[in-house]
Parts: C-alpha cells; structure tokens; sequence
C-alpha cells in the first residue's frame, strides 16, 4: 500500500476522471445516464466558482482511481460535512488498499476542516463496498430515503408559483 499515492486532481486529469467516471458508472449498470464531457469536469471541478473537489490515485505514476466530494451543512451539528459522491479504483488494482488509502485521506480532509460527519451513498447490491465499510465503523443510514428532481421534473417544479 505505500506505493499508492493520493493527490489533488488538476486540470489535466479531466479526461481520466471521465474515463473514471464512466467505468463507474458502468459497473453501476447506468453507463448510458453519463452525459458529462470533458469540457464539462474542467469547469465543475476546475473552473471559477468550482465547489467539488478531486483526489487522484495513483500507482507507479500510473492513475488506478479516483474521488470526487464535497462539503454539505449539517443544521443539527451547527457544521460542514464532507460528501463522498464517486470513489472508483480500477478492477485490476483492487484488494492493494487503494480504496481504503483513499477513504483514509478523504477522513483526514473531513477531520482537518472540522466536519461533522464523512458520509456516501451506496448501491444495496454492492455487497464488496457495504462490507468494506462496514469492517471500519461506518453504519447504513436505513432510516433516511434520498430523493432526486432532475431534467424536466427540476425544470417543471422551479417554474411554478
């Protein structure tokens, strides 16, 4: 594992965390709902006003995987969260301790900038991914159900009076 290195992503990765993204969103089986570009990651991640951040990992120099977070609020804590939206590390690369290097670092980021909580989502069916968290004290929120507006119903619903 002290081969993996984890760094800030730049601008010059946007393609990778796209190829990244799309083989995550592959394995998730919803390749076909990426329509990012990598014009699109330059200005989210990258850009003036950018409030998402990128980790590189990397193995020999050669990039085996990524995250992609952010901070939210908690009103309850009175304090910022840190948000894990994609975490991805190439099946080859799999079983070194990349994912969890990674997780390590994104808690040192939460813990560093005082946030309350280090929370993700997970699909119910990767049971590799909800064992793994588990193994390290993170605990399935059951009670709460996520809610998305997206596309037209988004558009549809901020029109109306």
């Amino acid at each position: 594992m002290s081969d993996i290195q984890i760094r800030s992503g730049t601008i010059e990765d946007s393609s990778v965390i796209l190829q990244f993204i799309t083989e995550l969103a592959t394995y998730e089986r919803a390749k076909n709902e990426v329509i990012a570009t990598v014009d699109d990651i330059q200005k989210t991640l990258f850009g003036k006003g950018a409030t998402a951040h990128s980790l590189i990992c990397s193995k020999d120099k050669e990039c085996i995987g990524f995250a992609v977070y952010f901070y939210n609020y908690s009103t309850w804590l009175g304090k910022n969260g840190l948000y894990l939206e994609d975490l991805y590390i190439s099946p080859k690369f799999r079983g070194q301790g990349a994912g969890i290097k990674l997780l390590k670092h994104l808690a040192a980021i939460a813990v560093a900038n005082d946030c309350g909580r280090f929370e993700w989502s997970v699909l119910d069916w990767n049971e590799p991914a909800i064992k793994l968290y588990e193994s390290f004290g993170a605990k399935a929120q059951n009670e709460w159900v996520g809610y998305r507006l997206e596309g037209s119903a988004l558009e549809n619903f901020a029109k109306e009076k």
